[in-house]
């Protein structure tokens, strides 16, 4: 039976907890959600082995602290995206669940430590993103390099894929990054520009989309991808400008799902965007050229990461056999 949850394993689970910024706004009523957001309640014995290793690895992971809604069937596949540098952030975001405050030093272990956990999940692929280290100097650019060159000598087969900070004010920092390497380089745009402000207001969109096209300036082997979240407030044709400003950056691969309001102290949701509505969306972002699509409502960044590398990996060599047939037949 398919039951409504909302999983979050953390010990300081209050908004005040984990969220003193948001402490003085006012109560946003969270709205119930539609029967086509249904998960299911978490009770694979994988997924216990899989909570277990990163409790004994002591490793932080996003699908914890954002609160995502599919962690029961990706823990369940042993898929765990593991969230470096922490579990505070510097940044307020309005959407998000991660604590917001002053972090820690970082721990020089942690590279080591999330190698052999992947090297032990056995993973094809494997999804590595932070928190906003803004304190650091270079945004946390090195320990990313870090992790990613120990992924590589404890687990030389699998794939890397890195969801990033926007780096604001580090210079030289998204160079230490890709030279590191990654299979797949994604930051998300979260949102439309309009909303930036009131949604997102540590960081700026044109920041955001000059990181992903100077990743394909410095390496243009890297796959890039970013992704938004729908029912905050946004309409049509800024989702659609945002997919173009997006293929101008010549971004490969882009992520559409549903925004969910975490607590009451969040943003709330402005209205559920139909699976229609998303399946209309996928077909408008192929059009536009993106080599891969991933569009519905329980979408996110890592959602089905393995799978989709595979159809990313084919798509541009697809692309790439007939732009060389093109050119030979001239």
């Amino acid at each position: 039976m398919s039951v409504r949850v909302l999983i979050d394993h953390r010990k300081e689970g209050s908004p005040a907890a984990r969220h003193p910024e948001k402490a003085h706004r006012p109560d946003n009523p969270i709205a119930r959600k539609p029967d086509w957001i249904r998960v299911r309640a978490p009770n694979n014995p994988v997924y216990h082995e899989t909570r277990k290793l990163m409790r004994d690895q002591n490793l932080v992971t996003v699908c914890e602290e954002a609160a995502c809604p599919n962690i029961g069937e990706c823990w369940s596949q042993r898929h765990a995206t593991m969230m470096i540098m922490g579990e505070i952030c510097t940044r307020a975001c309005a959407f998000c669940n991660v604590t917001t405050g002053l972090p820690n030093a970082l721990d020089a272990d942690e590279p080591q430590r999330v190698a052999e956990a992947v090297a032990k999940l056995g993973l094809r692929h494997v999804v590595i993103t932070s928190v906003d280290r803004d304190d650091l100097p270079d945004g946390g650019a090195q320990h990313f390099a870090r992790v990613i060159t120990a992924i590589r000598q404890a687990a030389p087969t699998t794939t890397i894929e890195i969801l990033t900070p926007d780096f604001l004010r580090k210079p030289g920092s998204l160079e230490v990054v890709v030279r590191a390497r990654p299979d797949v380089f994604n930051h998300n745009l979260e949102t439309v520009p309009r909303l930036y402000p009131s949604i997102r207001p540590g960081a700026r969109y044109y920041q955001s989309m000059r990181l992903l096209d100077d990743v394909k300036r410095l390496d243009p082997s890297i796959f890039t991808k970013s992704g938004l979240m729908l029912g905050l407030g946004e309409d049509k044709p800024e989702i659609l400008q945002v997919m173009d400003d997006l293929r101008i950056a010549d971004v490969d691969f882009i992520t559409l799902g549903q925004y969910l309001q975490p607590t009451v102290k969040h943003a709330a949701v402005a209205r559920f965007v139909t699976p229609d509505e998303f399946a209309d969306y996928a077909a408008m972002a192929r059009v536009k050229g993106f080599l891969q699509v991933s569009s519905s409502p329980l979408t996110r960044s890592s959602y089905h990461a393995d799978s989709d590398f595979a159809e990313l990996r084919a798509a541009r060599q697809k692309r790439l056999e007939a732009q060389n047939g093109a050119m030979e037949t001239k």
